[in-house]
């Protein structure tokens, strides 16, 4: 080391930590000079964000451990099963990720200050410690906010709560580029931060992994142990552990005299946090929450009183970093031995998962397990007998050499169990996300839980789709039922290839087509001199096979010419976004449409929506947001207008709301019962348990069995059921005057947590619908099929919204 360069974050950046929000690049800069300045850090890129952005992390130890890292990170794995090898580690790995959430930035400054004392004052602990920082896991979401900031902050800093510094604008720098909550999307790796952390975390599976965050300017500081409930893998030790850490920083906490909460919030249960990720990966994960947030800037004052700064904040923050290296240094033979018990696979209800579906949702599928490490094998061929998941109850399957197996013995058994089980077993019904997620009914794949274990054969290498020109057919064919033919479709229509698809079912050549199936005919292609070659070269790209028809004559249904085989438009596809969206649901809808379907999609903000001229677009999509305001009479007459002459609305989640009793929209709310009201003991439940009262209306991410109309454009690809991930209580009653695609009669919650009042308001309604409307139409879309990119399965409603439902005209 050469201590003489090594320089303090305040004398290389140029102002004292607190004083400034510091941009993602001087930060960087600052972990590369001290590794370039110290043997005892290492400092890695393991990735770019859709804005460009490094995401790096740093390795911090001993100048003997760093030159023997690789050996000491396999030992460690070894004491997985992850690794194979005799070698053993004593070492403590710790994971310190910062600045998940954009603007909850302190954390990012205290990553520096946590750096430079580790290796000026606190060497003895990396003795026998492996210290892994990533000092900002959303850097396009803090740059957004620390520009803003710098930008608009007064001189000095003002602490008045109504100050502009305080009141980000829409959409805030919590998300990332495309507006998600990284902080839930561990288990998913829908992102491309996530996707890239992952290939580094899984080769170093740390044993403490602790997630920096802020939360309200009026609450203080929380650390562990977390709340319940904790999910039931979730051993003795890690929640010991927790508490042993807690209360470490404690100590540190009552000597200078800051406040602090435990136990209250922040439960352990849904499994893409990034604190129960890394605890189903074996590890001591946990949430610490400073007061702050967006709204703190450079310095506020709370509703008590007192100044809350940054220099407060990152303080916090920094001793809560060294107090948990403190403690895994101390422990590093108990976290070893402990952790290469957790990997230890036996008392799972279920010994393995048999999944069975198309090849492209098992894909979709098994790149979710490679992403995770998880491993999986192919089923020999016979029934396998278990809990069936299409039926919800004790059944088989009939299984082939292309079902899936994933087994939990292995050494990630417990994350299996976690992300696989048909019903996650609820210790309390209070919890601070969604309570269901299996995977089988997140990718619509029909699945069996069996208790035995089912031996496998290794996956093989799937055969290359080579389709050949044919110049002498009068058009192609090939299937409809998955995300992945919608990118097909969408990828020939920004080619400029005209393309059919089938209302109802026929056959070619002796061959059965399902509706949805997808026509591209010479015939609406005479003028494209290059036809054949452009639909081969583009099927190979997606791996499509394509059925060369012999004849438009079909063998039965539909001959080309016939009018249920209907051209698709080149649509143009518009989404409201500003301040009365849901951000989320806005970066839900733009992705789908960037990344999943690789198709254009053009925002309009609600703030000059009065201007835009609605008829250039054929379809407008209202995201779930709070529209009170922005839905008066002026906006509704004029989307009216413009539905009644042939445009498509798909309104989703609480957007709905806003059409509900609203002439020509054709929609209602179910009246909820009004008992309540005069029963004398609602009105007398005491104070303290009229939060746990509250909770038989909600319904907390449940997954619910919907039946299926899928002789409907919006269902073609589908069974005739739909398991939906229903994210509110939300109810509507069932359209007198549209089509009713996916409703619910009797309520069948297969998994998750469903309040007694709100699962009885359920009863006879929709879930997705449509509504006539003039020349066009309004599909309503009650529980949002893209929720977090991860319900794969509701994917190809949206695609059958944009290009089948109400297809009204032929638009090239």
């Amino acid at each position: 080391m050469n201590s003489q360069e090594l320089k303090t974050p305040a004398e290389f950046l140029g102002y004292e930590l607190g004083s400034q929000f510091s941009r993602h690049a001087d930060v960087v800069n600052y972990f590369n000079h001290i590794a370039e300045n110290s043997a005892l850090v290492e400092y890695h890129t393991y990735g770019k964000t859709n804005e460009r952005r490094p995401l790096t992390y740093a390795v911090i130890s001993s100048e003997e451990n760093i030159s023997n890292l690789e050996d000491i990170r396999k030992a460690h794995l070894n004491s997985t099963g992850i690794e194979n090898g005799n070698a053993t580690s004593e070492k403590a790995i710790v994971w310190l990720s910062y600045n998940v959430h954009g603007n909850e930035a302190s954390s990012t400054e205290a990553s520096m200050k946590t750096l430079y004392k580790l290796i000026t004052e606190k060497k003895d602990w990396l003795k026998n410690t492996i210290v892994i920082i990533d000092p900002c896991v959303n850097p396009d979401g803090r740059d957004r906010y620390a520009n803003w900031y710098n930008q608009v902050k007064s001189e000095p800093y003002n602490i008045s709560q109504q100050a502009a510094e305080h009141h980000e604008p829409w959409p805030g720098g919590r998300p990332n580029h495309y507006l998600f909550d990284l902080n839930r999307d561990w288990a998913w790796a829908t992102q491309i931060e996530t996707q890239e952390r992952l290939k580094v975390y899984n080769q170093w599976m740390p044993h403490i992994h602790v997630d920096f965050h802020e939360q309200g300017i009026n609450d203080p500081y929380y650390f562990a142990p977390a709340a319940e409930p904790f999910h039931e893998v979730i051993s003795p030790f890690q929640r010991d552990f927790q508490t042993r850490i807690g209360k470490n920083h404690a100590k540190y906490f009552d000597k200078e005299g800051w406040l602090y909460f435990t136990g209250e919030r922040f439960d352990l249960l849904y499994p893409s946090y990034g604190d129960t990720y890394p605890t189903y990966m074996g590890a001591i994960g946990m949430t610490y929450e400073q007061a702050g947030h967006g709204r703190a800037g450079l310095g506020i004052k709370t509703d008590e009183g007192y100044t809350l700064t940054l220099k407060d904040r990152l303080e916090h923050h920094y001793i809560t970093g060294l107090s948990t290296i403190e403690v895994a240094s101390k422990n590093a033979s108990e976290l070893n031995k402990e952790f290469k018990s957790y990997f230890k696979s036996e008392g799972f209800d279920y010994q393995s998962y048999a999944l069975k579906g198309s090849t492209d949702k098992l894909n979709s599928l098994k790149e979710l397990l490679d992403r995770h490490a998880i491993s999986y094998s192919y089923a020999n061929s016979g029934k396998i007998n278990g809990h069936n998941f299409n039926s919800n109850s004790n059944g088989s399957l009939e299984a082939n050499n292309e079902t899936l197996i994933v087994s939990t013995d292995q050494p990630k058994g417990k994350m299996v169990k976690v992300l696989f089980e048909p019903k996650t077993k609820l210790m309390d019904s209070l919890t601070y996300d969604i309570t269901a997620w299996s995977l089988p009914y997140a990718y619509g794949l029909d699945a069996v839980a069996s208790t035995k274990k089912i031996s496998g054969s290794e996956i093989k290498q799937e055969d290359e789709i080579q389709n050949s020109v044919n110049s002498e057919t009068p058009g192609y064919i090939t299937k409809w039922n998955s995300l992945q033919d919608a990118q097909f479709l969408a990828d020939l229509i920004k080619n400029d290839i005209k393309v059919r698809f089938s209302e109802v079912s026929f056959e070619s050549d002796s061959k059965k087509f399902a509706p949805g199936s997808i026509i591209i005919t010479r015939s609406d292609n005479l003028k494209n001199n290059e036809f054949d070659q452009k639909v081969i070269e583009i099927a190979n790209q997606h791996q499509r096979e394509m059925h060369n028809a012999e004849t438009s004559f079909a063998g039965s249904g539909p001959d080309f010419g016939s009018a249920s085989i209907k051209i698709i438009n080149n649509q143009k596809v518009a989404v409201l976004k500003g301040n009365e969206v849901s951000s989320l649901n806005f970066g839900e809808i733009w992705y789908f449409f960037e990344q999943d379907l690789n198709y254009p999609v053009t925002p309009l903000n609600t703030d000059y929506f009065n201007r835009v001229n609605l008829n250039d677009f054929d379809v407008l999509i209202i995201p779930e947001g709070w529209y009170s305001d922005f839905l008066k009479e002026e906006n509704i007459d004029k989307i009216s207008k413009w539905i009644k002459s042939g445009g498509k609305l798909i309104a989703i989640g609480n957007a709905v709301g806003n059409f509900s009793e609203k002439e020509s929209f054709g929609i209602s709310e179910n009246k909820k019962t009004e008992k309540d009201s005069t029963n004398t003991n609602s009105r007398l439940i005491p104070y303290a348990d009229r939060e746990r009262e509250s909770i038989k209306n909600m319904i907390t991410g449940s997954i619910i069995e919907t039946k299926l109309d899928n002789t409907h454009p919006l269902a073609f690809g589908y069974g005739d059921k739909y398991f939906t991930l229903k994210l509110s209580n939300d109810s509507y009653s069932l359209l007198a005057d549209g089509f009713n695609i996916s409703y619910i009669l009797e309520p069948k919650v297969v998994s998750g947590f469903a309040g007694s009042e709100a699962k009885k308001n359920l009863k006879n309604s929709l879930v997705f619908g449509e509504v006539p409307m003039g020349n066009g139409s309004v599909i309503y879309m009650v529980d949002n099929p893209l929720f977090r990119a991860f319900w794969e399965n509701g994917k190809l409603f949206f695609a059958n919204a944009i290009f089948f439902t109400n297809n009204t005209g032929y638009d090239y």
